[in-house]
C-alpha cells in the first residue's frame, strides 16, 4: 500500500523520482503555484522547464520533463488545475500519480495552506496511484509508488497530521472497495464477500454477524432468497454493529451485494454482463464506510445490512411469473428476473427498519435507468422526506461526490400494481430509476427518514482513467456515508 509522508523540506531539497507541482489555469494565464516556497533562481529555472510543454495544456493534463538538475526529484511532473478548490487539488494530484506509475518515490509540492487542502491532495494521490494487479504476473506489473511525500510549511502542526491520518482512514476505505469490486466474480461469491468483511472489520470495535441460507429462510427473506435460489453459491445477509459510547445518533445502511448478475432467466446480453461483478459496489461501500466510522472513532450507532447473493440462470432459478414472500410479509410477482436488487433491498429494508435508526440510507447499483438520467458520474438520491434527501446530497457535496437529488412521484406507484400479487418488481418504463425507488418505499416504515442512493454509473469506470478515479471500480458513496455520519455527530 503507498505511503503518504509529510515534511517541511523544500520541494527543490527532497529526495524522490519525482516532484509534481500545480499549475493554475486562469483563461490564458498559468500560474505555477508554490513558488512561493521556492528560491528565486530555482523559480526560474522550473518555468524554464515549464514553458515548451505548455502548448495546449489544459485542466486535467500532465506534462513530465526531467528535472534537469532545477531540483533535486530526477524529474517534474506539471499538472494543470482549474483552481485551488480541495477537489480540484484532489484531481490533479490524481492525475499526476497516474501518470507517473513506475516512480517508487514521489514529491508533492502543497501550493497552499490548510490542512484540509493538503489532505485532499495526499487522498487524490494516492487514489491517482492506485492500481489492481491481482490477477498480473510479475513480467506484466509496473512497480507501484511506495511513498508519496508532501512537502509543506505546515507538516508539523497538529492539525495537518489530524487531517492526513483521517483522509488515510477515508482512503483505506475507498481502496478496499475499490479492490473487492475488481476481484473477478468467481473468487467472489456471497460467502467470500460475507468473509472478506469479516476479516475488514476484525481490527475495529464493529461486530459482524452473518446470515446463511437456513437462517435467511426460518426468518422469512424470500426476495433474498428468491434472488440467489438459481446459484449453487447460497445467499448471505452480513449484519454490522457499531456501538460507540455516547453516540450522537442513529445511522442504518444497506447496501446491496450481487456479486454477480446474469439477469437471471431474463438473461442480460453477453457484452451488458461484462462488469457485472459491479452490482456489489453498494454493499462494499457500506462495510468499509461503517468500519471507517469506527476507526475515525465518530460518536454515531450505525447498524448496516449487507445483502449478498448471486444472480443466476439454472434450472433452480426463479422465473418470470413466480410470487416471492418478502420479509415483512409483502408479496412480489416476479415480472422481470433482472431487476433482482429491489427484491433483495425489500427485505432487508425491512428488517432495518426494526432498528429504528434516525436515518436509514440504502446504496445500490440499482438500475440502468440511473445512467440514462444522470450519466455515468453522477449518482441519484431519492427519499421518503425531502429534508433528509438533501442532508445527504449536502453531505455528499461536501465530500466531493457528485450527487442529484431526484423525485419519488406517487404517480408511479399504480403502474407496480400486480393482478396476482401485492406488487409487481417492474413498472412503467420511463422514469425506470423512480419507479426502483418508488418500489423501495413500499418496504420503509412511514416515520422513518429513508434515503435511496443509486449508485449505478459512478460505482464503475468503464471508460478511461480520469483524475483520480480509475478504469473499474471507484469506491463511490464511502466518503459520502462518513460524511454523513460526521454530520450526525455534529
Amino acid at each position: 500500500m503507498t505511503a503518504v509522508r509529510l515534511t517541511t523540506t523544500t520541494p527543490d531539497e527532497v529526495r524522490a523520482d519525482a516532484l509534481v507541482l500545480f499549475v493554475e489555469r486562469d483563461g490564458d494565464k498559468f500560474t505555477l503555484r508554490a513558488a512561493g516556497e521556492l528560491p528565486r533562481a530555482t523559480v526560474t529555472k522550473l518555468r524554464a522547464l515549464l514553458t515548451p510543454v505548455l502548448g495546449a495544456m489544459a485542466v486535467g493534463d500532465v506534462r513530465i520533463v526531467p528535472s534537469s538538475g532545477a531540483v533535486r526529484a530526477e524529474t517534474v511532473a506539471f499538472t494543470a488545475t482549474e483552481d485551488m478548490s480541495a477537489e480540484a487539488l484532489r484531481r490533479a494530484a490524481g492525475a499526476a500519480l497516474r501518470e507517473l506509475a513506475g516512480r517508487r518515490t514521489v514529491a508533492i509540492a502543497v501550493p497552499v495552506a490548510g490542512s484540509s487542502k493538503a489532505a485532499a491532495i495526499a487522498q487524490g494521490a494516492r487514489l491517482g496511484a492506485y492500481t489492481f494487479s491481482n490477477y498480473r504476473s510479475g513480467s506484466t506489473t509496473s512497480p507501484a509508488t511506495s511513498t508519496i511525500t508532501l512537502c509543506s510549511p505546515a507538516a508539523r502542526k497538529a492539525a495537518t497530521k489530524k487531517a492526513l491520518a483521517e483522509a488515510n482512514t477515508v482512503t483505506d476505505a475507498v481502496v478496499a472497495v475499490r479492490d473487492l469490486v475488481n476481484t473477478p466474480p468467481g473468487d467472489l461469491p456471497p460467502t467470500a464477500l460475507a468473509a472478506a468483511v469479516r476479516r475488514a472489520a476484525s481490527d475495529t470495535p464493529v461486530r459482524v454477524d452473518v446470515w446463511d441460507e437456513r437462517k435467511l429462510a426460518r426468518g422469512g427473506y424470500g426476495g433474498m432468497l428468491g434472488v440467489g435460489q438459481g446459484s449453487a453459491n447460497p445467499p448471505r445477509l452480513v449484519k454490522l454493529s457499531y456501538h460507540p459510547p455516547k453516540a450522537r445518533g442513529h445511522l442504518g445502511l444497506v447496501g446491496k451485494g450481487v456479486t454477480f448478475d446474469s439477469g437471471g432467466l431474463s438473461l442480460k446480453a453477453p457484452t451488458a454482463m461484462i462488469t457485472m461483478k459491479c452490482d456489489m459496489a453498494g454493499a462494499a461501500a457500506v462495510a468499509m464506510a461503517t468500519l471507517a466510522v469506527a476507526r475515525l472513532k465518530i460518536p454515531v450507532r450505525i447498524t448496516a445490512y449487507l445483502a449478498l447473493a448471486e444472480n443466476m440462470p439454472s434450472g433452480t432459478a426463479q422465473r418470470p411469473g413466480d410470487v416471492l414472500t418478502t420479509y415483512n410479509g409483502t408479496t412480489v410477482e416476479v415480472l422481470n428476473t433482472d431487476a433482482e436488487g429491489r427484491l433483495l433491498m425489500a427485505d432487508v429494508l425491512a428488517k432495518a427498519c426494526e432498528d429504528s435508526p434516525d436515518l436509514l440510507i440504502d446504496v445500490a447499483t440499482l438500475t440502468g435507468a440511473q445512467m440514462v438520467a444522470l450519466g455515468m458520474h453522477v449518482a441519484a438520491a431519492m427519499g421518503n422526506r425531502d429534508d433528509a434527501r438533501d442532508r445527504v446530497v449536502t453531505c455528499a457535496d461536501a465530500a466531493d461526490e457528485a450527487m442529484w437529488a431526484m423525485p419519488l412521484p406517487p404517480q408511479l406507484r399504480a403502474s407496480l400494481d400486480s393482478r396476482i400479487a401485492d406488487l409487481a418488481n417492474i413498472g412503467e418504463r420511463m422514469g425506470g430509476m423512480l419507479t426502483a425507488g418508488v418500489f423501495l418505499s413500499e418496504f420503509v416504515d412511514e416515520g422513518i427518514p429513508w434515503v435511496h442512493l443509486d449508485i449505478a454509473g459512478p460505482a464503475f469506470n468503464e471508460g478511461p482513467a480520469v483524475g483520480y478515479t480509475p478504469t473499474g471500480g471507484t469506491g463511490y458513496a464511502v466518503r459520502t456515508l462518513v460524511q454523513v455520519a460526521r454530520d450526525m455527530a455534529g
